[in-house]
């Protein structure tokens, strides 16, 4: 059980339900002498008709919804602000404790993604990102990580936009440095009276934090996807310092670990690779890339650099970034480079600020 959550001293305070998974909310239920059907009832409510009000309820028995109310309650943090793309992205902005993170909304023809938080802010300090310049406040609760999706749903309903069909951990933080948390979020995801969305439909984005990939490895399997920026040590320790901590060949061994036991990574891990003019993009970085990888199924996905203040990297040109991905392509590698969305709004990769105040020193 996630911390800040216990079920079984649940009387000097009122709990919110966005906070537990199916086993939680059961407990929470059984406490109140609930059935175990209540749990698929109480959830259906809750995430597959966005409702927060208990007397709207109509097929739970009165004197349980009281029960019900009287414990606990249902808020989802409401979007503060929504700016909206000329390609159709959507950036959501929540604030929390004064706090801003962001939450972005991808349409395409035929899927849909919603990238999410999971931290307010970040402590990694990768040079290349605007959320790691921002620097660190804390771990999103479970509740504020469901929230972005909860009121994402509402928000789609109203504006009858295509449904969620992908949900990826990219946003704001580093997803594995809030395990406890971002597993349980995800058990929700995945439930079937939650937001029931498959396993290869949800991606989970490390810059690699070692111990706790081996860790998630062992909890739940979702689709990954590494922030991998470099092909050496040397280039990655000036642009990412969690290298330092571990270095790519631990990182890589961690990923290679993590795909023997997941069927949601039959193509292989997502490698993302930050394309950077004269430091990571030359033919030798190219090559050496592909060498770090032969022994990994993977997909690499090159992303063009988005600017955002102060920051002191020049994007790779196109032309250098199409011979790039052609010297993997040739080493038989499934390379392809991301279409930026949102750039108009700073919603694109890299970009995410939010508003971090009260720093958390590192």
């Amino acid at each position: 059980m996630h911390k800040g959550i216990n079920i079984q001293n649940i009387s000097d305070y009122k709990i919110n339900l966005l906070d537990l998974n199916r086993k939680e909310i059961e407990l929470f239920l059984a406490s109140l002498g609930a059935k175990k059907f209540v749990t698929e009832q109480l959830m259906k409510w809750i995430y597959n008709y966005n409702c927060s009000n208990f007397d709207l309820m109509s097929n739970l028995k009165k004197d349980m919804r009281k029960k019900i109310s009287e414990k606990s309650y249902v808020f989802a943090s409401d979007f503060t602000e929504e700016k909206v793309s000329y390609d159709g992205t959507i950036k959501w902005i929540t604030s929390i404790d004064k706090q801003k993170i962001e939450t972005i909304y991808i349409p395409e023809k035929k899927r849909a993604t919603l990238c999410v938080s999971s931290q307010i802010g970040c402590s990694l300090k990768c040079t290349f990102c605007a959320t790691g310049q921002q620097g660190f406040n804390r771990n999103l609760k479970v509740s504020e990580i469901i929230s972005q999706i909860w009121q994402a749903n509402k928000k789609l309903k109203e504006k009858n936009n295509n449904i969620i069909t992908n949900i990826v951990f990219m946003g704001m933080g580093e997803p594995l440095l809030n395990l406890n948390n971002v597993i349980s979020a995800i058990k929700i995801i995945l439930d079937k009276n939650g937001f029931g969305l498959s396993k290869r439909r949800i991606t989970l984005s490390t810059s690699g934090i070692v111990p706790a990939l081996d860790k998630l490895s062992k909890k739940i399997d979702v689709s990954l996807a590494i922030s991998l920026h470099a092909p050496n040590d040397f280039i990655r320790n000036s642009i990412m310092p969690i290298n330092k901590k571990y270095n790519i060949q631990s990182f890589l061994n961690s990923v290679s670990q993590y795909l023997k036991g997941s069927h949601a990574n039959r193509g292989g891990v997502t490698v993302e690779y930050v394309m950077l003019s004269g430091i990571n993009d030359s033919n030798k970085n190219a090559e050496e890339l592909a060498n770090i990888l032969k022994k990994i199924p993977s997909k690499i996905n090159l992303i063009p650099w988005n600017f955002f203040k102060n920051a002191n990297f020049v994007c790779s040109s196109n032309n250098r970034i199409n011979i790039f991905a052609n010297i993997l392509r040739k080493k038989g590698f499934n390379t392809t480079i991301r279409k930026n969305r949102g750039q108009d709004i700073n919603a694109a990769c890299g970009q995410l600020t939010g508003e971090i105040i009260n720093r958390i020193k590192n």
